[in-house]
Parts: structure tokens; sequence; C-alpha cells
């Protein structure tokens, strides 16, 4: 038995959309999913894929992509409910039973007839559209908690459930109808518009490719949970190119001299001896507005690698300048509550709120020279964004005489360096300057920047 021309374009075209999102898959994960659809068919949808999923997936974190594009390319059905769409109330009534019950194939019927019955809008062929909010708004099902709680108690469903749990469990299943209808008007969309663009433009991205000044509470809490495998997976990077930097290189004078006795044939190479020094890292950190969430996370993840280095000291700045090393190793244990903490415990904050360079740099490189050494690699986040004030660019050339080397990790896309009160273009003839606006780029940087 073979994959159906039809299907095999559909999981190829599924293939070529989670590329599209950075999943890694390559032609054996591709070939197993083929012969995954072969064996499971088509006739259980959720088998098929669940079957997908473990063939084509590295992790679970990726099954937030996964799931509406699988969605797209094998939908539950082409076009609305074959029945006309009932009434608002009649609908909430069997859905407040569907979600009594956890009926998720109910439930999914439900979606589709609320979508087709309060999801359109437009009037013409051209405008014509589906939108999950708009059905939402309608149908409210968050309203139905109190009623499907005390159903579900009358049903005897809920054995041992405390208030709390039991509360926790229905949100899960509204949760779990939002997302229906989510994935149904998002269908119907891409049968108007082409599954390709809406896979591209229409379903949210891995975590680690959002872009840190864009990304959500919810976004940043899940990039703050992937700190310790990354960190892991950095430190593991490090050390193997310590092992292969310990080695040394070729004392070329040495080497000569040894090859008199085989006629100049240099028969042993001579390395130069290094010596076992662990280098010094500073971080210092823009901890102001939508740039906070990025310095966050690079704050969390160098603490996750302090033991690669012999010191880490960490200053954060707004515009004035404070050690936060300290707190850094006290929020570890809560990362969630890091910005709060300095915000509240250190002095990054003069008489306005807004971020100014000049002044942080300036007394950086007066309170704390002894911090930089010949050791020390400074590594500078933010986006460079000075507010109209004096950039201070006499600090960062103080800064970078004394530093080994001085990186500038910029959060905002290249395009936008130098533009309104952008000072980047200037500080980037000083030091090198990178742009850095997700986890995978950050990670990528620190890997090949860090030094060993």
């Amino acid at each position: 038995m073979t994959t159906p021309a039809g299907v095999a374009e559909r999981l190829t075209s599924l293939v070529g959309a989670l590329r599209a999102h950075g999943m890694r898959i390559g032609t054996g994960e591709s070939v197993d999913a083929a012969r995954a659809v072969e064996a499971l068919g088509l006739a259980d949808r959720e088998l098929l894929r669940e079957g997908l999923a473990a063939t084509l997936l590295h992790g679970t974190g990726q099954r937030q992509v996964f799931d509406p594009v699988f969605d797209l390319y094998f939908p539950r059905g082409v076009g609305g409910p074959e029945q006309p769409a009932a009434g608002r109330e009649d609908l909430r009534e069997r859905l407040a039973a569907a979600l009594a019950a956890d009926d998720r194939a109910l439930m999914l019927r439900l979606a589709a007839e609320a979508v087709d019955g309060f999801g359109g809008y437009g009037s013409s062929p051209e405008s014509d559209g589906w939108s999950s909010y708009q059905t939402l708004e309608r149908v409210r099902p968050q309203t139905l908690m109190a009623r499907v709680r005390d159903d579900v108690r009358a049903r005897g469903g809920a054995p041992g459930f405390t208030d709390r749990l039991l509360e926790d469990e229905v949100r899960r299943r509204i949760d779990a109808f939002r997302a229906m209808v989510a994935a149904e008007a998002r269908r119907r969309v891409a049968e108007r518009r082409g599954r390709d663009e809406i896979a591209r433009r229409g379903v949210r991205t891995t975590a680690d490719r959002v872009d840190f000044l864009f990304a959500g509470r919810d976004q940043l809490a899940e990039l703050r949970r992937t700190v310790q495998p990354l960190a892991r997976k950095l430190a593991t990077r490090l050390a193997a190119r310590r092992r292969r930097a310990s080695r040394g290189s070729i004392d070329l004078r040495r080497t000569l001299r040894g090859s008199l006795s085989t006629g100049g044939v240099p028969m042993r190479p001579v390395l130069r001896r290094r010596r076992p020094a662990r280098p010094e890292l500073v971080l210092l950190c823009d901890v102001s507005g939508s740039v906070s969430g990025f310095s966050d996370f690079t704050m969390l993840l160098v603490q996750a690698l302090h033991e690669q280095f012999s010191k880490v000291r960490v200053f954060a700045f707004v515009n004035r300048v404070d050690e936060v090393t300290g707190l850094l190793e006290r929020g570890a244990a809560d990362p969630e509550g890091l910005a709060a903490r300095i915000q509240g415990e250190a002095g990054v904050t003069g008489y306005h709120g807004s971020s100014d360079y000049g002044m942080a740099l300036g007394e950086f490189a007066e309170r704390y020279e002894e911090a930089v050494g010949p050791r020390t690699t400074v590594f500078v986040l933010g986006d460079a964004r000075t507010n109209m004030s004096d950039p201070g660019l006499p600090a960062v050339r103080r800064i970078a005489r004394r530093a080994r080397r001085v990186y500038w990790l910029n959060p905002e896309q290249r395009s936008r360096w130098g533009t309104g009160d952008s000072a980047a273009p200037a500080y980037a003839e000083l030091v090198e300057m990178h742009e850095c606006r997700t986890a995978r780029q950050l990670s990528a940087l620190v890997g090949r920047l860090l030094p060993v």
C-alpha cells in the first residue's frame, strides 16, 4: 500500500511549513511520517496526529506549532456544519452539556457550528472571512464556568476534587474549546487564502523564535523555563571549545629548532602551552521598558553558565547603574520576579524613569572601573535608544580600552539602527554590535562569542 498522491502533497506541505517555523526535519523523519500515514490511515484523525508528531518532532515544546499546522493540512472537514447553525442560547446550552461531560467530539462540532453562525464577517467573496475572536465574544464560553461546575458535581463526575481543582479542570475544558474555535476559524481562512500562507503567518511560532521586544508575558515565562536546558547545551559546547583550545597553537620557532635533527622536517610539532585560566564576564543590562524581557532572559542564562567563568558580575541600568549580581543569584529561584526585584532593590533610576545610556555608561566607567580588566569580556545589552540624550561615547571607549573584548547585543532589527533616537551606529563604531532579537539568535551568539 502506498500513500495517495493528495495525501503525499499534504504531508510534504506540512513538513515544509514546520521547517519554515525553524524545526529541523530531515529526509529520514519525512519518510517515517509517510510510513506512519500508510500504517495508521486517515480514519482516526487524532491517531494520525499523534503518529505524525511522534515521527516529526524532537520535543514536546514543538507541539504548540505542530498542532495548528496539522489542523490546516489535515482538517477535520471542509466547509461548515451540515445543518444550519442554531441560536446563541441553544448553542450555549449544548456547549455547557458538552463541557460538563468533557465530550471532545461534540465540542469540535459545536466549535464548527459557532464559527459558522457567529464568526463570519464581510459581504463580498473577496472580503469574507472568519474570526475566532468575534465567535468567542458572542458565544462567551467563559461565562459558563459556574453552570458547568455545578453540572459536573451533579453528575458525580468530580470525586475527590476540591473546589479549586474542579475550577481548574473546567477552565481547562473551556480553554480547549477556545482552541478548537481558533483552529476552525484558521482552517476556514486557509480554505480561502491558501494553507501555506496561513501556516506561515497565522500560527504562533515557538518561544525561541519570538522577538524579545514583542513577546508577551506567557511567551517570556516559557522562555524562562528553557534557560536551564539551553544553559546545559551551551556549557557542553563551551567545554568542547575549551578542550580544543587547551591544546594550544603551534610554536613555529621551537618546532623548526626541533626539526634540525630530522633534516628540517618538522616531525614533532611543538605547541604553545596555554595557561588554564577561565575568563571573567561582565554584563551591562538595560532593564527599561520592553528591553527588560531580553535583559532578564540573558541574565538568567549567564547565571546558569556561571561555572564556565572565573568571575561573573552583572550590572543593571536605566539612567543610573547598580550591581545586581547578588540579586540575580537569589532571583534564579524566582525568575519571573527578577525584574521587579531589580527595580525595587537596585538603584537603576534617578530623577526620571527613561533610559539614559550616556549617564549610565559614564557612571559605570567611574564607579566600577575595577570590574573590567584585560581578562574581562563585557556584554552590553540594550537597544541603544538614548531618548535624545548624550550617548556617552567617551565612557564606551574607556571601557573598550580596559576590556579584553566588548560586545553589544541589540534586540532591535538592524534596519532600525540609527532611526529616531537610536545611537546604535555610533556605538557600533567603537564596539562590536550584533542584532539579537530572539532566544535562538542569542544562544548562537553566546556560543560563538563567549570566551574560553
